[in-house]
């Protein structure tokens, strides 16, 4: 006899279709959304690198550009500091204005060194290193047209100063020609003005116990020299006291010179330094011809022979005149 066991039909395991058409679309949903997650995550990576390459590209376009911009300011800025140098380099004397403009071309081109040395240089700064230096070269321009108006200036001076140097020297020599002229009139007036000596007369004279005065040609009777002259007459010398030089040489050749007569020396009109016996002061009327008269008295006894005296007026010998003593006779 079976058991129940063997009497009920044997159990399978059978899945019920419906539910294994639902876990099939799941399993299809999910591979649907991991694939459009794996095609999103892999558009996005692409997205990145292409947007990144992109950056990246734009950064050394910018870097590019940056540097080139940089390059291009140096040399703009090498370019106006050499033409700057070479205006400097010409030598002239610089006012207040060109040293205040040295130093303004100074800040400027200090300020452009900065922001070019810069790695990391902002368009800002690139922009205001261009405007700078823009600016520097209108002031090199300025500065350049300065420099060339006082060039002007100077070399409108010098020409004057020529000028003026000609004129100068022109008048120099026409005044030093008046000058001569006047002077070679004045000389010739001056030599002109001299007066003449003539009618010498010279008498050796005896003193009487009773005071008059006989003349005498015996040198041992003679006491003194009675001398005289005329001064002619002369238009150009103007009336007033001239002086005249007395030279007096005696028998031996030798000047006479006392201290009781004021003996000295002068100069004649050639250089030559002479001894006077006495100096006269004679009031002379121009043009008006006049006789001068004086004694001279020896401080020793009179020499037989010629006494010899000239007369010199103005640096000239004017006039002279001759006496000879004789010696006395058996009976005086």
């Amino acid at each position: 006899m079976s058991t129940s066991s063997n009497n009920e039909p044997e159990q399978k395991n059978v899945t019920d279709p419906s539910l294994k058409s639902k876990k099939s679309s799941f399993k299809d949903i999910i591979s649907v959304l991991l694939i459009l997650t794996l095609l999103v995550t892999w558009g996005y990576i692409i997205w990145d690198r292409n947007n990144t390459r992109e950056l990246v590209s734009q950064k050394d376009n910018v870097i590019t550009t940056t540097t080139a911009q940089k390059d291009q300011l140096q040399k703009e800025l090498e370019d106006a500091t050499l033409r700057y140098e070479v205006i400097k380099s010409d030598n002239f004397k610089k006012d207040s204005t060109i040293t205040a403009r040295d130093k303004e071309i100074e800040n400027k081109k200090s300020r452009i060194k900065v922001l070019l040395s810069k790695i990391d240089a902002t368009k800002a700064e690139i922009n205001e290193a261009q405007q700078l230096i823009n600016s520097l070269n209108l002031d090199i321009e300025g500065y350049k047209a300065q420099i060339a108006s006082l060039e002007s200036q100077k070399n409108e001076l010098v020409n004057t100063n020529v000028k003026i140097s000609k004129d100068r020297d022109r008048i120099q020599k026409n005044y030093d020609s008046s000058l001569e002229q006047i002077k070679n009139k004045d000389n010739t007036i001056d030599i002109a003005s001299t007066l003449h000596a003539s009618n010498f007369n010279i008498i050796g004279m005896s003193e009487k116990n009773s005071g008059k005065t006989v003349a005498t040609s015996k040198a041992k009777k003679v006491d003194l020299l009675r001398i005289s002259f005329d001064l002619d007459e002369n238009m150009i010398t103007s009336s007033g006291a001239k002086i005249f030089y007395i030279i007096i040489t005696d028998p031996s050749g030798k000047i006479i010179t006392t201290n009781q007569l004021n003996s000295g020396k002068f100069q004649t009109r050639e250089g030559e330094i002479k001894d006077f016996t006495q100096k006269m002061e004679v009031n002379y009327i121009q043009n008006k011809k006049q006789t001068v008269s004086f004694d001279w008295k020896s401080m020793e006894s009179y020499q037989t022979g010629n006494y010899k005296i000239e007369v010199y007026n103005n640096g000239f010998k004017v006039g002279e005149g001759v006496r000879s003593l004789k010696k006395s006779g058996i009976f005086g």
